[in-house]
């Protein structure tokens, strides 16, 4: 029967409950927390002992805080106990609601185990409540409410300050105060998750802002040039951002260069370099439109990097200015093709310009009968000798005959308007046009020179094909002028070599004059000269070297001193089925043939 006095003990003890957990939600840190749970127990419950065993991530529990003994708190502070422990004494005993109670008479199997635990011997009871000091009680606390979710630690206490074991009403506050402090402790955690997690996003944040910093200090301050565009969408390629190195080597305002992409400002003849390169990785040389008109060499580098994780992908776009040493490659290029003293083409670019016109098929007998000679077709059709007689001749304007182009020395290079786009030489001006240097520098591969061939891409190719000397019917083909000086080496050694080479310059000006625009003048070395004139007849030939010869003869003066050379011209055709040394040689053949003849007609004048 409920005393009279008990319902005050009971409201009491629930305002100590309330004053409890009301202060479990002043803590401001889990550390706090659990300390002011376990402090609960003894202030607001009437345990002179208690302990907060909290779970850890492995699953075991470790003791977090201690109240009511410093004796206790230093013996089992931080100490951890194994879960297996802990679940073996939360199943046995006797079960008061979700506490779990061991009488002394039972817990003494538990003496051996590796849970923390503080107690101490004493005499038998006197009464049937009276608490022992092996007597151990706990208290599950539980995520989502008793026995409903995952464990989050167990409150164990000890010594009852009236000495009894507790009743039903201290049974159902300890219970009540358990479930409160696992809300509270879950709570602890969410806001020391949270704290953590703003913590670590303020760091990311901070290491974000720098790494842009970083990015945008290297990007604006790059020596070389650099540059940002969009990548899919509308506005695919549209250059977003470029620095001031960039907008410096193309003249132009960072304003101004978010209207274009890099399509917009490359030379059309480099467009299919541009789209072969890739996104990722990918390397290009190319040429890039100033705002004045010019083009400059670059290199560009790419890489695709991302405004976040999920966030929209850009181009990033390295770009160098490789001006010089292209110059320098092509200034090698030249040296390397062209004869260092008069800067004609040298023996092994004459060879490569005529060999890059002919292919090894013969023309078909249908097109040219001449084939039916052998397996060179035209190599019988070369025409007679000129007959150069320079009194006879008036010079006058050469025809541009059917081959004929537009660009001096350097008709036969392999380019043009059907050329590929490499290193982007070619010019739009017409099949028979390429600036004078190799082929190499093209980087042109099998059927770049479409029109001129190499032995391939026999649908394409325009056959070069010799004049009949016979039928001279007016067909025009490539004449081949084998030009050997004569009187030279009588000059060479009286006056010394420095007179010699002087003429030989003059005699290549004179004789890069006196061709049309996209003829060939090669120095083949000594006083040895060749002239490569594409769609000539055969009285055409014949005029050019009366023309050229002419143009050779009169004085030339080095040092306040004339002298004078002449020339002996030899005529040969190239045509398909043939090779450059076999036209060379021909060709060279009939200039001595030239050579002897006239000096058998100077010995009978004589």
């Amino acid at each position: 029967m409920e005393t009279e006095s008990e319902p005050y003990v009971r409201l009491a003890t629930l305002k100590q409950v309330h004053r409890a957990i009301a202060d479990l939600n002043t803590a401001r840190s889990l550390a706090d927390t659990l300390q002011t749970v376990a402090d609960g127990v003894v202030s607001g419950l009437g345990y002179e002992l208690s302990a907060i065993n909290l779970v850890r991530p492995d699953g075991d529990l470790v003791v977090a805080a201690v109240a009511g003994s410093a004796s206790a708190e230093a013996l089992m502070a931080g100490r951890v106990g194994s879960r297996v422990s802990w679940e073996r004494r939360l199943a046995m005993g006797d079960e008061w609601g979700d506490l779990r109670f061991i009488p002394y008479t039972e817990g003494w199997v538990l003496d051996d185990d590796d849970v923390p635990q503080w107690h101490t011997a004493g005499p038998a009871p006197r009464f049937a409540d009276e608490w022992h000091p092996m007597d151990r009680l706990f208290a599950p606390m539980y995520s989502t409410g008793p026995s409903g979710g995952e464990l989050l630690g167990v409150i164990s206490v000890d010594k009852p300050s009236n000495g009894r074991r507790p009743g039903a009403w201290g049974r159902e506050a300890l219970q009540m105060y358990a479930s409160q402090a696992a809300i509270a402790i879950s709570n602890a955690r969410l806001r020391a998750n949270m704290q953590r997690a703003l913590v670590r996003l303020e760091r990311e944040q901070q290491a974000l802002r720098a790494s842009e910093e970083s990015f945008r200090q290297a990007f604006e301050y790059a020596p070389s040039g650099m540059a940002i565009a969009e990548m899919g969408g509308d506005q695919h390629g549209r250059l977003h951002r470029t620095n001031d190195a960039l907008c410096r080597l193309l003249g132009r305002s960072a304003s101004q260069m978010r209207r274009y992409s890099f399509a917009d400002l490359v030379h059309p003849e480099d467009i299919g370099t541009l789209l072969r390169t890739s996104a990722e990785g990918g390397r290009a040389e190319l040429r890039l439109a100033r705002r004045d008109g010019t083009f400059v060499w670059v290199s560009l580098r790419n890489s695709v990097v991302a405004d976040a994780a999920d966030g929209p992908r850009f181009l990033l776009t390295h770009v160098e200015d490789i001006e010089e040493r292209k110059r320098h490659e092509l200034q090698l290029a030249h040296r390397a093709s062209h004869d260092s003293l008069t800067g004609l083409p040298n023996s092994a670019e004459l060879r490569a310009r005529l060999s890059s016109r002919l292919c090894g098929r013969p023309p078909g007998s249908e097109t040219h009968a001449a084939a039916a000679a052998g397996p060179y077709g035209a190599l019988d059709g070369f025409a007679e000798v000129a007959s150069v007689e320079s009194a006879a001749y008036v010079p006058e304007a050469l025809p541009a005959g059917a081959g004929g182009a537009v660009g001096r020395v350097g008709a036969l290079a392999p380019g043009g308007a059907h050329g590929g786009h490499g290193h982007g030489f070619g010019s739009d001006t017409g099949p028979d046009y390429a600036p004078d240097f190799p082929p190499e520098d093209y980087g042109g591969g099998p059927g770049f020179s479409v029109g001129y061939g190499h032995g391939h891409a026999y649908d394409h190719h325009e056959h070069a094909i010799a004049p009949d000397e016979d039928a001279d019917d007016g067909t025009k083909g490539l004449a081949v002028l084998f030009c050997d000086l004569d009187g030279f080496k009588l000059i060479n050694d009286r006056f010394g070599h420095h007179t010699g080479d002087a003429v030989l310059i003059e005699v290549a000006r004179r004789l890069s004059n006196g061709v049309r625009e996209g003829d060939t003048v090669a120095r083949l070395g000594g006083d040895e000269f060749v002239v490569l004139a594409d769609g000539l007849a055969l009285a055409d030939a014949e005029d050019l070297a009366v023309r050229l010869r002419n143009a050779i003869i009169p004085p030339i003066r080095v040092d306040g001193r004339a002298v004078r050379v002449g020339a002996s011209f030899g005529i040969g055709w190239a045509g398909c089925g043939m090779s450059a040394d076999e036209v060379l040689h021909s060709a060279d053949q009939r200039m001595y043939m030239e050579k002897r003849a006239r000096a058998k007609a100077g010995r009978r004048a004589g």
